[in-house]
């Protein structure tokens, strides 16, 4: 049976809680993508932008699919090769970051470039869940997927402040 959105969203909360995520972390991030351009954003700003993305069911399926496979993994419950390939975090498997893509997809091309800096420069919880060699887990997935998670919650942000481009000033 498919659960209601209000259980999924429980669900996809309690699974980001569970690995160690909490949505203030994630709000940083908004909040260091968006201070350059918006003088006045407030971490109260952020957290709910964060939580209005989470409430879409699309990133909600890809938070519980990118961590059960980061789980099974942990628990060596995958064929190999993608046992090891998910293990080790290849560099060349990008299939993480097209799970990751698909929650930033959600809010426009702001989107793209905002995960492309994450991904690349791997700040703060980013840096700490891609930390794989000192720890027992796995979070091949659930780095991109906060990653992703900001990227997307500060496209939300520029785009209900458009007065921050220079353009529309």
């Amino acid at each position: 049976m498919v659960q209601s959105g209000s259980e999924l969203h429980k669900v996809a909360l309690k699974r980001l809680k569970d690995r160690g995520v909490t949505l203030e972390e994630i709000a940083e991030l908004v909040y260091d993508l968006q201070k350059p351009y918006l003088s006045e954003i407030t971490m109260e700003l952020c957290l709910d932008n964060v939580q209005a993305v989470i409430r879409k069911r699309e990133v909600q399926n890809a938070i519980l699919t990118g961590i059960e496979l980061d789980v099974l993994c942990e628990e060596n419950k995958l064929s190999s090769p993608l046992q090891e390939i998910i293990k080790e975090d290849e560099g060349l498997y990008g299939i993480d970051e097209i799970l990751a893509l698909s929650i930033v997809n959600v809010y426009g091309s702001i989107g793209f470039t905002n995960y492309g800096f994450l991904d690349k420069t791997k700040p703060k919880v980013i840096s700490r869940l891609d930390d794989h060699k000192n720890t027992q887990e796995t979070h091949t997935f659930l780095d991109d997927i906060v990653g992703a998670i900001a990227a997307a919650a500060a496209s939300r942000v520029a785009h209900d402040n458009p007065e921050i481009s220079d353009v529309m000033k």
